[in-house]
């Protein structure tokens, strides 16, 4: 039962949110047995996929939701889980887009399929294939399912659609993001680092950060200019999300990233590192090795040294730091109530800091 008691934790909030996602997988797999076998298969894959993470996308709608005031819980319990199925519909599809067969250093749904059809004996071009449709299919069935949640939201029809219009746009810019994103990594465009930006912004940032604080505003009934300086401090704490995280893909430590620290430059993944690294002598030596799906960790040390050497390492920490003061800043002008203001305050200094 969600609690009803006037002063519900965050904490308590997000358990329910747990039992909410649990029972959502439950309820598909139930249905699934009426079908193909491995139909089943697909969906207990799936929830693997989705346990686990930081849960930062549905912590972002509870506790802003519940510290506005936001009455009564369920809604924003049913948003968080379409927020965060949302999360992980577009994890599965960049992991196909990507080639990548693990993620948090286990093997993702596309892995997982692929490894079972080998060891069944297919060849590994048919597994590869079988374990890119699984996924396509499991990130469908991931949006399908969120956007069914968002506009089955039991509140008033104007919150309703402006939360499914939030939504829709978080989605549309996503796609341009990852397009653009893959546009970069093919080497079919030379990115500035401002383009670098805008893309971080539309593939991350806004479904990840702008948009759970904006939904949260909208289904708490707070006044728009209020939701509309949450999303500003969403895209800014994205921004400093990103710039971590293409830190930690290269110099991180794969076993706390459970992610490679080489996929990236494998991938000739196109981040502001390497905008701050292009046109030095030092990255000019190396540059051939970048993008070189072959490259071993002797070769992508040598990458990291010039990525430090070029000074490209330094310039994207002190960007990520300038970034965050814009935050900060956002957060101190936004008058917010104070616990909500340390909390996103906290995320920002969180989000500069982790390892993983």
């Amino acid at each position: 039962m969600i609690p009803t008691d006037e002063a519900i934790a965050p904490a308590t909030a997000l358990a329910e949110v747990e039992r909410r996602l649990a029972a959502f997988f439950d309820d598909a797999r139930a249905r699934s047995r009426d079908r193909h076998p491995r139909f089943e298969e697909l969906w207990l894959a799936t929830r693997a996929a989705a346990t686990g993470g930081k849960r930062l996308r549905p912590r972002l709608v509870v506790a802003p939701y519940l510290l506005l005031d936001g009455a009564p819980l369920p809604p924003a319990i049913e948003l968080a889980v379409a927020i965060e199925l949302l999360h992980t519909a577009l994890l599965l599809h960049d992991d196909v887009i990507d080639g990548d067969v693990e993620r948090r250093g286990a093997p993702n749904v596309a892995g997982t399929f692929e490894r079972a059809a080998v060891e069944a004996g297919a060849p590994r071009r048919v597994a590869q294939g079988w374990g890119v449709s699984a996924a396509i299919l499991a990130g469908d069935l991931m949006l399908t399912s969120a956007l069914r949640l968002v506009a089955g939201l039991r509140v008033d029809e104007d919150r309703r659609e402006r939360i499914v219009d939030l939504v829709d746009e978080s989605v549309f810019r996503a796609a341009a993001g990852e397009l653009a994103d893959v546009a970069y990594a093919a080497g079919l465009d030379t990115p500035s680092a401002s383009a670098i930006r805008q893309m971080m912004a539309d593939k991350t940032a806004h479904y990840s950060l702008e948009l759970p604080l904006r939904a949260a505003a909208i289904l708490a009934g707070s006044p728009e200019p209020l939701g509309e300086r949450l999303g500003a401090i969403g895209r800014s704490l994205g921004l400093v999300f990103q710039m971590r995280d293409d830190l930690l893909g290269v110099f991180g430590r794969s076993e706390e990233t459970g992610k490679s620290t080489v996929g990236d430059l494998r991938e000739g993944k196109r981040t502001l590192l390497i905008a701050f690294a292009d046109g030095t002598a030092e990255w000019t030596a190396v540059a051939a090795d970048f993008g070189n799906a072959d490259l071993d960790e002797a070769g992508a040390q040598r990458l990291r040294d010039a990525l430090e050497s070029s000074g490209a390492r330094d310039r994207l920490e002190a960007e990520m730091r300038r970034e965050c003061g814009i935050a900060h800043r956002l957060i101190d002008e936004a008058g917010l109530p104070d616990r909500l203001a340390h909390l996103l305050a906290t995320e920002v200094d969180d989000a500069a800091e982790r390892c993983a």
